[in-house]
């Protein structure tokens, strides 16, 4: 099994910036990619961005690619998400993901509220 937290959101103004971070404890050797998702209410959950566990493999949704940076320490077992140039349309809760192979989620966090106002 895998455990994933995270932390880091908020209330923030648009054109603010946070950092979200998502701590992994549990089967770490096993895990091959961790993603960030968000769903914003009313809506359902849209990918946002993942990263390879080892290596330097990103992939970003359209929708944040030059505004969000998905980032990881393995030393730590932690991985980030920089969120800047917020706009009030990045409201949402937000939840990383892990996964034993590539594109399927097998661990789910219980998601942070990041909420942007105007």
């Amino acid at each position: 099994q895998v455990q994933l937290v995270e932390s880091g959101g908020g209330l923030v103004q648009a054109g603010g910036s946070l950092r979200l971070s998502c701590a992994v404890s549990g089967r770490t050797l096993s895990i091959y990619t961790m993603a960030w998702f968000r769903q914003a209410p009313g809506k359902e959950r849209e990918f946002v961005a993942s990263i390879s566990w080892s290596g330097n493999s990103t992939n970003y949704a359209n929708s944040v690619k030059g505004q969000f940076t998905i980032s990881r320490d393995n030393a730590k077992n932690t991985v980030y998400l920089q969120m800047n140039s917020l706009k009030p349309e990045d409201t949402a809760v937000y939840s990383c993901a892990a996964g034993f192979r590539s594109y399927v989620y097998n661990f789910w966090g219980q998601g942070t509220q990041v909420t942007v106002s105007s």
